[in-house]
């Protein structure tokens, strides 16, 4: 395989010679490295993500930069909420779902939230990331490597190029090619990548867990007392939270309401928050119980109107104007009644 060599040079002064005297290591001032050369897939638009990883130091940045460039970070305005610089459909499509870290400053997120936020800039066709999922937890890394992948996928972008030194986010960035640094192959074909199942475990608990979910929770952050609570575990690490309520009624008989679903942020991005749903949906209907859901989230909205699990009421995308003031509701409420917001019934998977 032809190999490029790269070299730089530098002064051997006495603290360097200092430095080197204890070891069996002779330098003349110059450092060099071979980097290996790939038959680097052209972007001609016939592959949406190619992936090069490897150790550190065998050369990735470098194969990156030659052949791809790498895209610039984004400069982000301390004086303004990140949704106001990304469009939040962006931000909610690579798993940056919560609704108040949208309100903030792009300084005051965590490393895994401004990290998403870089992702939903700079995302495009024929851009390139270097030190992919570097600066943030696996967990962080698996979920938002699925979230892009998802979202270049579904807006038809090509030529997106990431650079890592971190084998394990191959799986669920399901890659069109893979470079590897260290045995220099190269390796074509999605189909090869298959994304590890996430199995969850799904518990009663106290309503005292949601002050661990409340902050990430787009509505208010109180939680009606009377509601019955689930915690869902995921290697019995918490990730989820679900309550729901009785749902009086006249004509309904034995019906439920969903009243909270959230997803902790760093497992957001991986569809854990609308299986969660379903799960508890499905639970109360084998029960024998109806089982209702409204929200205004649309990524949740849209599932649901596509999805064969829920039918769409008659209130479903419509203003609620029944909500407003002055109506005898238990649960009225204006900002409900101005709102557009799905509405469906879970109905049995056996059905």
């Amino acid at each position: 395989m032809t190999m490029n060599t790269l070299s730089v040079t530098v002064n051997v002064d006495q603290t360097l010679l200092n430095a080197l005297e204890p070891f069996d290591y002779k330098f003349d001032g110059t450092s060099t490295f071979s980097l290996p050369s790939f038959d680097a897939p052209k972007r001609d638009g016939s592959w949406a993500i190619g992936l090069i990883v490897g150790p550190s130091g065998t050369g990735k940045s470098q194969l990156l930069k030659k052949h791809y460039g790498i895209t610039s970070e984004p400069i982000w305005d301390a004086s303004k909420a990140i949704a106001s610089q990304v469009q939040y459909q962006k931000l909610s499509a690579v798993g940056l779902n919560s609704v108040p870290s949208w309100c903030r400053p792009y300084h005051v997120l965590s490393n895994g939230e401004q990290f998403r936020a870089r992702m939903a800039a700079m995302l495009d066709s024929n851009t390139s990331f270097d030190e992919f999922t570097s600066v943030v937890d696996r967990t962080i890394a698996k979920s938002c490597s699925h979230a892009l992948q998802r979202q270049i996928r579904n807006d038809k972008l090509n030529g997106v190029v990431f650079a890592t030194c971190h084998y394990d986010v191959t799986e669920w960035l399901q890659p069109d090619w893979v470079f590897d640094t260290l045995t220099q192959s190269l390796t074509v074909g999605r189909s090869l990548w298959r994304r590890p199942d996430v199995h969850l475990s799904i518990e009663r608990c106290d309503s005292s867990w949601w002050q661990v979910f409340k902050d990430h929770h787009y509505l208010s952050e109180n939680i009606n007392k009377a509601s019955r609570c689930y915690i869902a575990k995921w290697n019995d690490n918490p990730v989820g939270f679900v309550s729901v309520l009785p749902m009086p009624s006249g004509t309904l008989k034995n019906a439920w309401r969903e009243h909270r679903v959230v997803i902790l942020p760093d497992y957001q991005g991986i569809g854990l928050g609308v299986r969660l749903s379903d799960a508890i949906g499905q639970m109360y209907v084998d029960d024998g119980k109806r089982y209702y859901s409204k929200t205004a989230h649309p990524r949740m909205g849209e599932y649901r109107n596509k999805s064969k699990n829920w039918k769409p009421t008659s209130k479903n995308m419509k203003n609620r104007q029944d909500y407003k003031a002055g109506h005898d509701r238990k649960y009225s409420s204006q900002k409900h009644a101005d709102r557009t917001c799905y509405s469906h019934e879970y109905i049995n998977k056996s059905c």
